[in-house]
């Protein structure tokens, strides 16, 4: 099940550029590819770039620019906009070298377990980004899930127009 965004922030919210709101959505259809991704470097891959699009989604949303610099990642930038992201920064750094390791094709560098633990880790980090910048997350089934893949991870697949959606018992996608 892949997250998306209601546009309008909570009461109390600071306002939230469109860009973070893009950024936040990318990050949870991120999510669902995870999600229904069969070969852990594919998930691992996902679930990381879907954190790491969070993470820009913050940015987007409380920083301001500055003269220009070298470049810096995204990592070692959350902390000094969002102080109370610095172990989630340190933690996603560190899983920056196997993302990309994993997407060179190198065999066998992320294991089932690696892939599953950093989509969960990843779940709860687009979760509490999407809190912190006042974005309520709402679960829904992805569009852009192949039906064979649907099938086999859910058992029913539907269509409405031209959107394909996945439903489960007691939800319709």
């Amino acid at each position: 099940m892949s997250p998306t965004l209601l546009d309008l922030p909570r009461s109390g919210a600071i306002p939230v550029t469109q860009a973070a709101r893009d950024l936040l959505a990318l990050a949870a259809r991120g999510l669902t590819e995870s999600t229904y991704a069969t070969d852990p470097s594919a998930r691992y891959s996902a679930a990381h770039l879907a954190a790491l699009r969070a993470a820009a989604a913050v940015l987007a949303a409380r920083a301001r620019p500055t003269a220009r610099r070298r470049v810096r990642s995204v990592w070692v930038l959350l902390p000094a906009v969002a102080p109370e992201l610095g172990e989630w920064a340190t933690f996603f750094a560190g899983g920056a070298a196997k993302r990309a390791a994993a997407e060179a094709g190198i065999a066998h560098v992320v294991t089932e377990r690696e892939a599953d633990d950093l989509l969960r880790d990843s779940e709860r980090f687009v979760a509490l980004v999407a809190d912190l910048l006042g974005l309520p997350l709402q679960q829904a089934m992805p569009c852009a899930v192949s039906a064979v893949s649907a099938v086999s991870a859910v058992g029913t697949v539907g269509t409405v127009g031209t959107v394909s959606t996945v439903s489960t018992v007691g939800t319709v996608g």
